[in-house]
């Protein structure tokens, strides 16, 4: 592995309900490194953002979750953990595929889209005590040799789009080092550079997309992000509307 810290300890688990879980039980007793990374060929209990399922076939995905202590870290500034994250998945994603002619796109506030279908998906659960970021476990899923998905999303792998292998393996080394370099511009405060460069790849930027607000089906503008993460929408009056990631749903 080539990188710092990020991956240098790896915890290989065949079969495990999920790494989030798994790595957060372990901070509990263990003073854990960080760039640890807690790592699976099956996790029959995968899990996504508002209590969904990560579903992942045994040994054709990327499964794994990685730990940081950003104490550095104000809590305000903690959706730049979400940022560097998803920019990471984004440059693996570009550097395996090795095309310019993909579609590669985030969308808000935690998945990797190609071709507008989901490819990779981010859960981040943090520890905070007095009011300071403790320590974090980053879980992310990467659809990697998989071909069969559940009809009812919306999903697609790295095989399916270029027909080919890939190793498991190198696909969590690219990841370490992604991961890494975007960490290390967090650490160094460079919040600026952060927010344009993941606003450059945001999917649907400065477009009319379809959404579901409290229950109403409605298209809006996407006009990027406030200074706390949120999603930042405008409707057909001009009026703006902030909106966390459980009041907002994507049409895609």
């Amino acid at each position: 592995m080539e990188t710092l810290f990020i991956g240098k300890n790896i915890i290989f688990l065949p079969e495990i309900h999920s790494t989030n879980s798994y790595a957060i039980d372990l901070l509990k007793n263990v003073n854990l490194s960080e760039g640890t990374v807690v790592h699976t060929a099956n996790q029959t209990h995968g899990k996504g953002q508002r209590g969904s399922v990560w579903n992942a076939q045994a040994k054709r995905n990327l499964t794994a979750s990685i730990i940081l202590k950003p104490t550095f870290l104000s809590i305000k500034n903690q959706f730049f953990l979400y940022q560097i994250v998803a920019l990471a998945c984004y440059d693996s994603v570009a550097e395996i595929m090795k095309s310019s002619q993909i579609d590669i796109k985030i969308k808000w506030p935690n998945d990797i889209l190609v071709n507008k279908k989901k490819i990779a998906g981010i859960l981040i659960e943090n520890n905070i005590q007095n009011n300071q970021i403790n320590w974090c476990v980053t879980g992310i899923g990467i659809n990697v040799n998989q071909v069969e998905f559940d009809p009812t999303i919306t999903a697609t792998s790295l095989k399916l789009i270029t027909g080919s292998d890939y190793s498991i393996t190198l696909v969590l080394e690219t990841l370490c080092k992604h991961f890494e370099k975007h960490y290390l511009v967090l650490r160094n405060s460079k919040l600026s550079s952060i927010s344009e460069a993941y606003l450059k790849h945001l999917y649907g930027l400065n477009q009319f997309l379809e959404f579901e607000i409290h229950g109403e089906r409605k298209k809006l503008l996407v006009k990027g992000l406030s200074e706390s993460g949120l999603l930042l929408l405008e409707d057909s009056s001009g009026k703006i509307n902030e909106l966390d990631v459980k009041e907002v749903k994507w049409f895609l």
